[in-house]
């Protein structure tokens, strides 16, 4: 049983940075896609950012591009998201996600396939 063990989470000011990581337990598949939804209250879950372990295809909704940074270690089967000059409005629970078989990472963030694991979520609040 894949495990998805998120860590990083927690309170920081308008404009700072925080970094998350996320570390899978046991993954046999050599081709995946990770990477990083998150839900705000009252609001549905959304793909923030997603990397394909082959070639290292990225994707980045919107309202994140040019402030997050994904990246992943394949050899110890994590991955991050450095998060910086942060708003209020990312303020959200972040979960790691993963499909097994997927190569390439828009698809994953924007729903068009399924995960296959997903991690507990670790809380991110940015608040003055």
């Amino acid at each position: 049983q894949v495990q998805l063990v998120e860590s990083g989470g927690g309170l920081v000011q308008p404009g700072g940075s925080l970094r998350l990581s996320c570390a899978a337990s046991v993954f046999t598949s050599d081709y995946y896609t990770i990477g990083w939804f998150r839900q705000a209250p009252g609001k549905e879950r959304e793909g923030v950012s997603c990397i394909s372990s082959s070639d290292g295809d990225t994707y980045y909704v919107d309202s994140v591009k040019g402030r997050f940074t994904i990246s992943r270690d394949n050899a110890k089967i994590t991955v991050y998201l450095q998060m910086n000059s942060l708003k209020v409005e990312d303020t959200a629970v972040y979960y790691c996600a993963v499909n097994a078989r997927l190569r390439r990472a828009a698809p994953l963030c924007k729903g068009y396939y399924g995960v296959d694991y997903w991690g507990k979520g670790t809380l991110v609040t940015v608040s003055s």
